[in-house]
């Protein structure tokens, strides 16, 4: 006898529509309010990253809560050091921006974590990533935009610290070898929000229409 196929859920136009939402509030947070997250958020906001597609079902994805205040303070000076070099490779009026710009929420956000992709898991047996091994980092990115979406839809915000040394954070967190750093994350609730990203208001970018990103052959 077969087994019922589950029922597939409708996805009218009213989801379509609060879906859209999701995608245009969704903000790369700088800028964080001190206050808590309830008790289990995080762990539950990455059994919801773990639904995310990945090659070979391989789930290569690995998370590391930050919580050691010593470890924290390596990644902040690890920083610190990144971000002076990189104000440096900018020039004039650029400059000016990019020091006015708070790119981190190390000091505020009450939730740190960062993500490795594990290149060395057994699982998924290897499909799909003999001719193509980054699919691995590209799986753990996934997760990162699940994570991502499923925090916006409770109001919670996500910072993606990217100006770090990968291998800094590697030796800070003591991970085991073969992990490959993916991203530092901070989470909380944001002091604004906007359907707008702040780099785009503040002029340092402005986002291009999908038509140009589009080669048809």
């Amino acid at each position: 006898m077969e087994t019922p196929s589950p029922a597939v859920p409708a996805f009218d136009a009213t989801f379509r529509r609060h879906l859209l939402d999701l995608l245009v509030w969704r903000r790369d947070v700088r800028h964080f309010r001190r206050e808590a997250l309830p008790k289990g958020t995080l762990a539950r906001l990455i059994g919801l990253a773990c639904l995310a597609p990945s090659v070979g079902l391989s789930q290569p994805w690995r998370f590391v809560q930050v919580d050691d205040s010593a470890r924290r303070r390596a990644i902040r000076d690890n920083f610190e050091a990144c971000n002076a070099a990189a104000l440096q490779c900018q020039a004039g009026e650029r400059a000016a921006l990019y020091a006015r710009l708070k790119l981190a929420g190390l000091d505020d956000a009450p939730c740190q974590f960062a993500v490795f992709a594990d290149r060395a898991t057994a699982q998924g047996h290897g499909l799909g990533r003999l001719t193509m091994p980054a699919t691995i980092e590209y799986s753990a990115v996934m997760a990162v935009h699940t994570l991502w979406l499923a925090a916006r839809a409770e109001g919670i915000g996500l910072g993606w610290v990217s100006i770090l040394d990968p291998a800094a954070v590697e030796a800070a967190l003591a991970v085991p070898a073969g992990w490959t750093f993916i991203g530092y994350f901070c989470l909380g609730y944001p002091q604004h929000c906007d359907d707008v990203p702040v780099l785009e208001r503040e002029g340092w970018e402005s986002r291009r229409a999908p038509d140009t990103v589009l080669l048809q052959r």
